[in-house]
């Protein structure tokens, strides 16, 4: 998942919503596609992307060995179903770091940070190897974040380093304004209330290099800046080139094709680790969904199209990809998207995206009928008097392709680099003050990574609000199938007449 390619939110709802279940809830109450789609089965899945990683240099990262045999084994999984899969081919910028960055303090306290511990290389971040004074770039900042806007440059020394809080933008907008500037490279450190370096994309290559230390590293940095200057040394190894990649798409034989419900997870990886959490726990429910959703026969009313996106973590590429591919009219045909993406991080909380805003920390609307999306996986884990919280809808995973062109979308989420509140660790058990996935694009998102307690009720709350959009989606975007009726004409009955002959009346 590509939750740190954005400034991060530096307020995350502690809302819960454990309401008994309306008397007429928008999720049915028993579902029995959530009774055919088995953990065990999902799992068995999650161990075979386990096993392709390890056998191809640990991750299914796009335009790498493994994920190219992922592909292959989703589409496998799918023609064996009884689908007839497309493979979307596209070209990415590939990213990677062979060698370990280089970051120091070379004067006036010569001091070497640790990578992975202190700092983090940014995705697309070019290479170089530069020592220069180091500027902070509007120190004064404050929760957004600074780098955002041109003017924070204002006297900004030429060749120096810029120091930059992370928040209030994309990365890309901080690194673009400090090349502006002159910076020779960039360090973008983390915000306060968030644990270690910033690891996060980019978007677009760059030619310089481009890090993100942790916020204590950070702040120091700036104090001795503001204090009789601070040199620093910083050394990238990257590649970035032009390769390619696929999504996986496959529609159910049945349903109707101007009504289509598309589910989506992304296929790939991080490259430091397998992802078998983030996102082989979406890939590996979406595949068992698509084989069981057939034995619901004649209630797949409206067609239901797996979509197993590429290049999400260099992105979300893949599912930009495929809504730009299609006309006007074909989009018009997609009711709604819902998006899976890491449904069994161990330290769990059962975060439902907030389709109606109802925190008011989406930073943009969400089409109408996202509301009543998030409400139906509401209804359906309220009548299992299990909470759920909001998390925000501010397009950090493939649904924002859909929603940008008014497509209405939702899904489910169960939490990434965030910490646990003590709130959260008393409704949903696990540990308060820890990250809800701690291997979160890490080496150790394997298959153990996962809370099986937490998964199991995930893939109930996908089954069970697929099963309901597949039947109707009226409460989305009004649109209701009509019943079959009988032809109003009077009934033909054959009478004899006295002339021999048949008549009718």
């Amino acid at each position: 998942m590509r939750r740190a390619a954005l400034a991060s939110l530096t307020g995350l709802s502690l809302a819960i919503t454990l309401a008994a279940a309306p008397a007429q809830a928008a999720a049915p109450a028993a579902s029995k596609l959530a009774g055919l789609v088995t953990l065990k089965n999902v799992r068995h899945h999650q161990l075979n992307l386990q096993k392709i990683a390890d056998a191809n240099g640990g991750n299914r990262a796009a335009g790498l060995a493994g994920n190219k045999i992922t592909v292959r084994y989703i589409a496998d999984q799918l023609k064996r179903a009884g689908y007839t899969p497309t493979i979307q081919n596209f070209e990415f910028d590939f990213w990677q770091e062979p060698s370990q960055p280089v970051f120091a303090e070379t004067a006036p306290e010569p001091k070497t940070f640790a990578p992975d511990t202190d700092f983090a290389t940014l995705q697309y971040s070019g290479s170089g190897d530069v020592t220069a004074a180091a500027s902070p770039v509007d120190p004064g900042a404050t929760g957004t974040g600074s780098g955002c806007e041109a003017d924070d440059f204002a006297g900004f020394p030429k060749g120096n380093i810029a120091l930059i809080q992370r928040g209030g933008c994309f990365f890309s907008v901080k690194a673009d304004n400090a090349i502006a500037a002159g910076a020779t490279a960039v360090v973008i450190y983390q915000l306060p209330d968030q644990p270690g370096p910033v690891g996060g994309t980019l978007t677009k290559p760059y030619g310089i290099p481009v890090i993100g230390p942790s916020n204590a590293v950070g702040k120091a940095l700036v104090q001795q800046a503001q204090n009789g200057g601070v040199t620093l040394r910083v050394k990238t190894d990257t590649v970035n080139e032009k390769r390619q990649t696929s999504n996986v798409i496959a529609d159910t034989k049945r349903g109707r094709a101007d009504n289509v419900v598309v589910l989506g997870a992304h296929n790939d990886s991080v490259t430091d680790g397998p992802g078998i959490n983030d996102d082989g726990s979406g890939t590996a429910t979406l595949l068992e969904t698509a084989k069981q959703i057939g034995k619901l026969g004649g209630k797949v009313r409206n067609k239901v199209r797996f979509a197993f996106w590429g290049a999400e973590e260099e992105g979300l590429l893949g599912s930009q990809h495929y809504v730009d591919s299609l006309s006007q009219a074909e989009r018009d045909k997609i009711a709604l998207n819902l998006n899976f993406d890491m449904l069994a991080a161990p330290n769990f909380v059962r975060f439902v995206y907030d389709g109606d805003n109802s925190e008011g920390q989406n930073g943009a609307e969400a089409p109408a009928g996202s509301g009543a999306i998030e409400k139906a996986f509401n209804d359906y884990f309220a009548t299992r008097k299990l909470a759920t919280a909001p998390t925000p809808f501010n397009g950090r995973s493939d649904y924002n392709a859909f929603i940008t062109v008014g497509i209405p979308a939702g899904g489910l989420f169960t939490g990434a680099e965030g910490i646990k509140t003590a709130e959260q660790a008393k409704v949903y058990g696990g540990e308060a003050g820890k990250a809800y996935d701690p291997c979160y694009h890490s080496a150790c998102d394997r298959y153990d990574n996962v809370s099986l307690k937490g998964f199991d009720q995930m893939i109930d709350g996908a089954a069970a609000v697929t099963e309901l959009f597949a039947h109707s989606t009226l409460t989305v975007n009004g649109n209701e199938l009509a019943r079959k009726q009988a032809q109003a004409q009077p009934r033909k009955r054959m009478v004899p007449e006295e002339i021999g002959k048949y008549t009718t009346r």
